[in-house]
Formats: C-alpha cells, structure tokens, sequence
C-alpha cells in the first residue's frame, strides 16, 4: 500500500470512475435540494412573513450545522459509519419528508428513493478501490 501525498485529496479520483463521479455530484445535487426543501418547509409553517423568514432560516441553520458536524466530507467530529449515516437519514430524509409537508407527497416520495439508491451506491464506490494507475 503506498502513502499518500501531504495535500492528495481525501476522495480518489475521478478519472476512470465515471459512474462514482456522477452519482457524488447526484449527491451534492440531493443535498441542496433537501437544504432548500426544509427551508420551504419551515417558511410554510406561520402566516407573518417575518416568523415564516425566521422558522425557514432556523430549520436551514440546524440542518446546515449538523451536516457540516457530522456528514461533510471535512466534518468537525466524524461518528462512525452508522452515525453518519443516521445524520444524512436526518436531514436528506427530512428534506424529502418537507416536499411532503408542503403538499408535494409524490415529490417527496421520489426524493426519498433517489436518496435512498444514491446513498446506497456512495458508500458502496467508496468502499470499492479504484482503477490502478
């Protein structure tokens, strides 16, 4: 097993990976959607524009707050597998359960699939080597 440079990245590269590389940026794609999901979902909860601005940041803040703590890529803390998985079960979950929240259930039920599949097939490329150099 050879040593990796000072500044290498953490994940490997994309080259060779195409399938990996598509479904990291699905990922980033799912994880912007459910970000703006609960902030929709929050903003829909008052009827005062301001309390709905408020509820609307505040469920954003907590769900940003708890990604970047626990299931970033550079985390502050990292858990083991299954509570990283717990923490994007939390917050891409709760983003496909806000779309429900907010009159769209078959909206929500298909982002929760595409979450379900996508986050399957990421843990299972990152487990996997890459293609030899």
């Amino acid at each position: 097993m050879h040593e990796k440079p000072a500044g290498s990245p953490v994940l490997p590269p994309v080259a060779g990976r195409p399938w990996w590389a598509a479904n990291e940026l699905l990922a980033f794609l799912l994880e912007l959607a459910a970000l703006g999901c609960l902030f929709w979902w929050g903003f829909s909860l008052a009827e005062n524009p301001a309390v709905r601005l408020l509820l609307g940041c505040a469920v954003l803040a907590a769900a940003v707050v708890l990604w970047a703590l626990f299931a970033a890529p550079r985390a502050r803390f990292r858990p083991p597998l299954a509570g990283v998985l717990a923490v994007k079960a939390l917050v891409l979950g709760g983003g496909a359960f806000a779309l429900y929240g907010v009159g769209h259930p078959t909206a929500g039920a298909v982002m929760g699939a595409v979450v379900v599949v996508n986050t399957a097939l990421a843990e299972t490329f990152r487990r996997r080597p890459g293609p030899a150099a």
